[in-house]
């Protein structure tokens, strides 16, 4: 299956955090799994590490250059995912996670989230 990880579980598994969920683990491990990162959550660390978030402080290119060595692909924002947006409901604020929902629902892909809040978007997404 595919799945594009969320910001929060991209950090988490880049810093190989005791905040990664068990479950996530589990997907992230399989071997069957194809994993995916979106630009968007690069651009979210960038904005979010400037407004000095100290849950973002992460240099940007080390992360991106680890995740590619890791076998993620990266998933480029496309016009057809910034147009899915406005079919979403008014459930979350978070302009980042709002276009991950987009790109896993155009895509097909899973949007593999911590964020309960994400979780409620209709679509394919998997809390863990």
């Amino acid at each position: 299956m595919k799945f594009i990880l969320d910001t929060h579980l991209l950090l988490w598994v880049a810093g190989a955090s005791d905040r990664l969920p068990a479950p996530a683990r589990s997907v992230i491990e399989s071997t069957q799994n194809h994993l995916l990162f979106s630009a968007a959550s690069l651009w979210e660390v960038v904005i979010k590490s400037s407004l000095g978030r100290d849950d973002f402080q992460v240099d940007a290119h080390l992360l991106r250059r680890g995740l590619l060595d890791n076998g993620y692909d990266e998933l480029p924002i496309l016009s057809k995912h910034v147009v899915a947006v406005s079919g979403l409901p008014s459930l979350h604020k978070d302009p980042f996670d709002r276009i991950l929902v987009a790109q896993a629902t155009v895509e097909g892909f899973i949007l593999l989230t911590s964020d309960a809040m994400v979780a409620k978007y209709p679509g394919p997404i998997q809390v863990v």
